[in-house]
């Protein structure tokens, strides 16, 4: 894999000192290269960076719909790392190519950002509830290849504060000259993070109901950590499965009933077969499906409509606010 990059790299490179040398210098040349790998990350920094957006080219790679979890770089994708100013991923086992791309970079002064180095001891490994679907390969290879820690740490407000921070203390390093705007907009932003954060606290402990069940992946694990929620689920969060089995459906089917729960949860997306084959087997049969977005799938023309990561995680509080009436 690493030959093949190293390849893809020297040619894209190439190519592009040629197309450089065929014109005058480009004023845009002068700008931040700024790269990220998903949408929080990018809108994280469109915020930091404010009306200072101008002096920088900001790229958000999973840009088309595809989730983190099957990404494949291009080789517009791989030249764009090597060359940038910052780049920023989430550091889980679904960015394996990040090693070797960083290893072709020819920006000696390159800044990196791993998310889940970022955020140290408070990154939480995946784990199997009661109930949940277990992935045989990855259980029988877990003791060989160590702990696998769950990527989905930007669906916690307090994470998402952490890690503004530190974007803008990175980017008033790389370019000093606009660091007091960097910093008041940091602060402005995470203060609209923590309020958010209170009305998340607020909506949990007027709930009926301290439980959530979802009839799909669960990419949501530090958004209950957070809240102190508990949670059933037919797959982990990084689930390649779509199918789930009797025993799993009639046992979160029974959990909605133990539970009085009047909802099903799912993620983004039209295919809520598993959630409704559960209500189906519930006594009631009269559950309703309701859908948290984990980000996972926002593309360029969400971004372009006006998608922003606080106005998601509004749109979250919402639907958790019903859920949790029990």
């Amino acid at each position: 894999m690493k030959k093949i990059l190293s390849i893809i790299v020297a040619a894209s490179l190439a190519a592009g000192i040629f197309a450089s040398c065929s014109t005058t210098e480009d004023a845009s040349n002068e700008k931040l290269q700024i790269v990220t790998t998903i949408f929080p990350e990018y809108d994280w920094v469109m915020n930091v960076l404010g009306d200072e957006a101008d002096n920088a080219d900001v790229t958000m790679l999973l840009d088309t719909g595809v989730d983190l979890h099957s990404f494949q770089p291009t080789a517009d994708d791989i030249m764009k790392v090597a060359t940038c100013d910052l780049f920023i991923y989430v550091g889980g086992e679904s960015d394996e190519w990040v090693e070797d791309a960083l290893a072709e970079a020819v920006n000696p002064d390159m800044v990196v950002i791993n998310l889940i180095d970022v955020l140290g001891d408070t990154v939480v490994e995946e784990e199997l509830v009661e109930g949940m679907e277990g992935e045989e390969e990855e259980e029988e290879c877990e003791e060989e290849e160590g702990p696998e820690y769950d990527e989905h740490v930007w669906l916690s407000l307090r994470n998402a504060a952490v890690l503004t921070q530190y974007i803008a203390d990175q980017l008033e390093e790389i370019d000093p000259e606009h660091a007091d705007a960097y910093e008041a907009n940091a602060a402005a932003y995470i203060d609209e993070l923590n309020e958010l954060d209170s009305e998340y606290e607020a909506a949990v402990a007027e709930g009926a109901t301290d439980t959530l069940l979802f009839g799909d992946r669960f990419p949501f694990r530090y958004m209950t950590e957070d809240y102190g929620l508990n949670y059933y689920a037919a797959f982990i969060g990084c689930s390649a499965e779509t199918e789930a089995s009797f025993e799993t459906i009639m046992f979160l089917a029974g959990k909605v009933d133990e539970l009085g729960l009047s909802s099903v949860m799912a993620i983004e997306g039209t295919d809520h077969r598993i959630a409704e084959t559960i209500i189906q087997n519930t006594a009631a049969h009269d559950q309703q499906i309701l859908t948290l977005d984990s980000m996972q799938s926002v593309t360029a023309q969400d971004v372009n409509n006006g998608a922003s990561y606080i106005g998601i995680m509004r749109s979250n509080l919402d639907v958790l606010r019903q859920a949790l009436e029990a």
